[in-house]
């Protein structure tokens, strides 16, 4: 299977996305195809054996669109002239109409004028419209196409056959001008709404400093491959995806993680293409290039977010099928009831009707979620925290409880010394000879042991007679006398008197602490308490959570006494321990029966239980597998984005709610006004220029309604 995005061009509503994709779902070879009217981009996946770009183009022009590959300065640009050319021919129409009505011939002039605003910049409503009929539906391009035709073609009508008719060509000229004035518009802030993936796009860096057989070769991205090694110095972008072989510095990485400190970085770390070199010079292999840098996976994230729909979006897609049908109908009954039951004239009649078709245009309920959805994918990619499309901002905001994964997503998953505890020699002695004896051993818990050491710039003692006692501990000579380093167990398997240490080692364990117990023969000298310490940011967004009416737990495979003190020294009140990898998705299912529940994992071993949640959070700065497995991926790999997450799916959906009652309310409150319910009563009936303005603008009102949220806080 193959993926591919084309930029389609003539979409003028929700209506048009829907009859492509439809059309392009029911093409050969095609297993899923998703057309956007807000971003103007079809994703599809499908059989290259049985298909290809150009025949999927060739079905996308087959309804009356254009599938190509085209950038959204273009479309604007292109719209933008549009609008020009048609306000050229529209203006002096009205000034004719308006002012100059002594001039001769003026109705023949604004005839002229009309024409090619009517059929030759507002071809585009007809060939939509006739697309539309061919695929037995109707969209915004019906309704604009019946308008401006209905209030041409009965100018030509009083014209040339009715003495002293008024002619109504500058509205029909007027109404077109002010649709491409709204597009045009409309075209601008959706550009805006999609800056998130621009701004990610101009990041990566143009080239890169090769090293080959000892020279500096400056080559293109492009012709950078998996294993070439690469110099970068400082203040360079790290132009791909790699691991450091030689040398140190301090990158600042924020464009990935959101997180403003440049980060340490040595032999044998990774570094991300992008991102910016601080300090030091260093060189690297390359890991990954092209698409499968972090970077670029970043953005096909973002883009693949945007483009999916919300379930909400359905249902204005659904309200926008039946609509259009509706609002014709609507129409007809407006003109039928003026001119045939109330007897007024053939224009008045003509002209309401019109205006009830132009006021009506469902343009703003087909941008009111996926410009929303849109600017908080994002605002949301920009603070790090990735969402992978519409149905998951949508559900983060429903969740009732979150479970979380504790090594690696509570705590560091870095097992850390934390305490020691000393008998007749000093803390740096009991340190230096604990962290010779375990720098041969390849046990976790020895690393940290040895990591502790380090620390403290320790002098290596020579050990001799190193053995390791499995699920015990280790014993060696240091000089002439034998040391045994280990659990309790080993401590009783030599008869070392622990009768001093218990209570300590009871509380040590009490707070899901290992105590490492170091004996010079059977004599006790220390211990060393050893945990995976929790993140600092872990308490607090606990608290902030629970703030926010959410359910908080904890499941882990630890015993549950550490457990316990884990999950009390983060706040959480419930937890499961003992739990092995492949029972922890059914723990989900259970709390699943009393609401919508996230789960939030590193993205490996969590999968299944990732994969049962109704939103799975991943954490992982960028890795593989957290892109790969979560609904979220937190790239700073903080707790803290969690509460930041759900807040962005409650104000998203704010704005959605907001947008789609406006956008119906309008066309509620516009239809009646326009058909003239209050004509008779304040003499007032609604011109079709003004039905047009307004259809405008609440489009416009809409995506900006949307933008706003780029100004809130998280």
């Amino acid at each position: 299977m193959k993926q591919t995005t084309l930029k389609i061009t003539g979409m003028h509503c929700a209506s048009c996305a829907t009859i492509l994709t439809k059309a392009l779902s029911k093409a050969p070879g095609v297993k899923s195809a998703n057309v956007n009217y807000s971003t103007e981009k079809a994703n599809i996946e499908f059989d290259s054996l049985q298909t290809n770009e150009p025949e999927l183009i060739a079905t996308i022009k087959n309804k009356g669109y254009m599938g190509e590959l085209q950038h959204c300065h273009e479309v604007i640009k292109a719209i933008k002239n549009k609008f020009w050319l048609s306000t050229i021919f529209t203006v002096p129409a009205l000034l004719l109409s308006m002012v100059f009505t002594f001039v001769p011939f003026r109705e023949y002039l604004i005839w002229i004028l009309a024409t090619p605003v009517q059929f030759y910049i507002g071809a585009s409503f007809y060939s939509g419209a006739w697309a539309a009929l061919k695929n037995k539906t109707s969209n915004m391009d019906t309704l604009i196409a019946l308008g401006t035709s209905a209030a041409y073609f009965y100018s030509i009508y009083a014209l040339l056959l009715v003495p002293d008719g008024m002619q109504y060509f500058e509205i029909s000229a007027t109404l077109i001008t002010f649709v491409l004035l709204g597009k045009y518009l409309e075209a601008v802030a959706k550009g805006k709404t999609s800056e998130a993936i621009t701004k990610l796009m101009q990041l990566g860096a143009k080239t890169a400093t090769v090293v080959c057989k000892g020279k500096e070769l400056k080559v293109s991205i492009e012709e950078v491959i998996v294993g070439d090694i690469i110099l970068v110095k400082p203040g360079e972008k790290i132009p791909v995806d790699g691991i450091i072989i030689e040398g140190h510095s301090a990158i600042d990485e924020s464009m990935v993680t959101g997180e403003s400190m440049p980060v340490e970085k040595k032999k044998g770390d990774a570094v991300i293409g992008s991102t910016i070199n601080k300090h030091g010079s260093f060189t690297f292999k390359a890991t990954k290039v092209g698409t499968d840098t972090v970077l670029s996976r970043i953005i096909k994230l973002i883009e693949e977010a945007q483009s999916k729909k919300a379930p909400i979006q359905r249902f204005a897609d659904s309200v926008s099928a039946y609509f259009v049908p509706a609002v014709i109908a609507a129409s007809i009954l407006t003109f039928i009831v003026w001119y045939f039951v109330v007897g007024s004239e053939l224009s008045f009649a003509l002209i309401a009707a019109v205006a009830v078709i132009v006021v009506a245009c469902p343009c703003a309920l087909g941008l009111a979620t996926p410009t929303a959805i849109m600017v908080g994918t994002g605002k949301g990619a920009k603070e790090g925290i990735l969402i992978k499309g519409g149905e998951a901002l949508e559900t983060a905001h429903k969740l009732s409880a979150i479970i979380f994964d504790k090594t690696g997503t509570i705590t560091k998953g870095k097992p850390e010394a934390t305490d020691i505890v000393t008998n007749n020699v000093s803390e740096k002695e009991l340190v230096e000879i604990a962290g010779s004896l375990e720098k041969n051993s390849e046990h976790p818990l020895a690393e940290a042991v040895v990591n502790k050491a380090k620390k403290e710039n320790v002098s290596w003692k020579k050990v001799t007679g190193f053995k390791a006692i499995p699920g015990k501990g280790v014993k060696a000579k240091v000089g002439k006398k034998e040391y045994y380093l280990g659990n309790p167990k080993l401590m009783n398997e030599i008869k070392a008197n622990l009768s001093p240490f218990k209570e300590k080692i009871t509380t040590l364990e009490n707070e899901g602490k290992t105590t490492v117990i170091l004996s010079e023969g059977k004599t006790v000298i220390g211990i060393i308490a050893i945990a995976d310490e929790i993140k600092e940011d872990s308490p607090e967004a606990i608290r902030r959570l629970r703030k926010m009416g959410l359910r908080a737990y904890m499941i882990t495979g630890d015993n549950e006494r550490t457990a316990r003190a884990i999950a009390k020294k983060v706040g959480i009140g419930h937890f499961f321990a003992e739990v092995l990898p492949e029972d922890k998705a059914s723990h989900v299912k259970k709390l699943q029966s009393r609401g919508k529940v996230a789960m939030v994992g590193d993205g490996i071993n969590d999968a299944p239980a990732l994969a049962q949640a109704d939103i799975g959070i991943a954490m992982g700065s960028g890795t593989d597998v957290a892109m790969e497995s979560g609904n979220i991926v937190l790239m700073r790999n903080s707790l803290l984005d969690i509460p930041k997450a759900i807040r962005l799916s409650r104000l998203t959906m704010g704005k959605i709610r907001q947008n789609m009652f406006w956008a119906l309310f309008y066309n509620i409150l516009g239809i009646p006004i326009a058909a003239g319910i209050l004509y008779p009563f304040t003499g007032w009936l609604l011109s079709p220029i003004i039905a047009g303005g307004a259809m405008a603008a609440s489009s416009v009102s809409v995506v900006l309604n949307s933008l706003h949220l780029k100004q809130k806080k998280l």
